[in-house]
C-alpha cells in the first residue's frame, strides 16, 4: 500500500497473488490497527497509509484519473488559464473538463478565479503540494478506460468543430 497509496480494492486483487477475502482479510485487520486508512471516493473504496491527510487523499484518487491528472499537469506546466485554452489544448470536450473540473475544485486542488467581465480563470490551490502528489500514482487501467470512452463519447455528442 505505501508503495501505491490510494489503490482501489479490485486493483489490490488484481494485483495480488492472493485470494480477495484473504485480502479482505488483511485489510481489516490492517484497519483495525490504524495501519490503513479506508475512504470511499467518487463511487470507489481507496486504501491510504495513514500519513495523508483527507486532501492528499482526495487527491490521489483523483489523480488516478487521467483527464483530471492531465488538467493538473497542464496548469503546473502552464499556469494560471482559461478553460477553453485547456480543453482546446489537451483535445477535450467543455463538459468533459467541466466534470473533472467540478472535483478539482470540490477538493480545493484547482481555483476558478473570476475576473470583473465574469472570465474564468484556472489556477492551482497549491501547487507546491500537488506536484510531488501526481508523481506517486498513475492512472489505472480501467480508469483510463473509462476517460478514452467519456472523450470519445463527448467528442461525438459535439460534433465537429465548425458544427457548434
Amino acid at each position: 500500500m505505501q508503495a501505491n497509496a490510494g489503490i482501489h480494492f479490485n486493483e489490490l486483487v488484481r494485483e495480488s497473488e492472493f485470494a480477495p477475502g484473504q485480502i479482505q482479510y488483511h485489510v481489516r485487520r490492517l484497519l483495525d490497527a490504524d495501519a490503513l486508512v479506508r475512504e470511499e471516493l467518487y463511487g470507489q473504496t481507496h486504501y491510504y497509509p495513514p500519513q495523508y491527510d483527507a486532501w492528499e487523499r482526495a487527491a490521489l484518487a483523483l489523480f488516478r484519473r487521467e483527464t483530471a491528472r492531465e488538467i493538473v499537469v497542464y496548469l503546473i506546466e502552464s499556469g494560471p488559464c482559461g478553460p477553453a485554452t485547456v480543453a482546446d489544448d489537451l483535445g477535450i470536450a467543455r463538459s468533459t473538463l467541466e466534470y473533472h473540473l467540478d472535483h478539482l475544485v470540490e477538493r480545493d486542488i484547482v481555483v476558478k478565479e473570476y475576473d470583473e467581465r465574469n472570465r474564468v480563470t484556472l489556477t492551482l490551490s497549491n501547487p507546491d503540494r500537488t506536484a510531488p502528489l501526481l508523481s506517486e500514482v498513475t492512472p489505472t487501467v480501467p480508469d483510463r478506460l473509462l476517460d478514452r470512452f467519456t472523450r470519445l463519447v463527448d467528442g461525438l455528442l459535439e460534433g465537429p468543430p465548425n458544427s457548434r
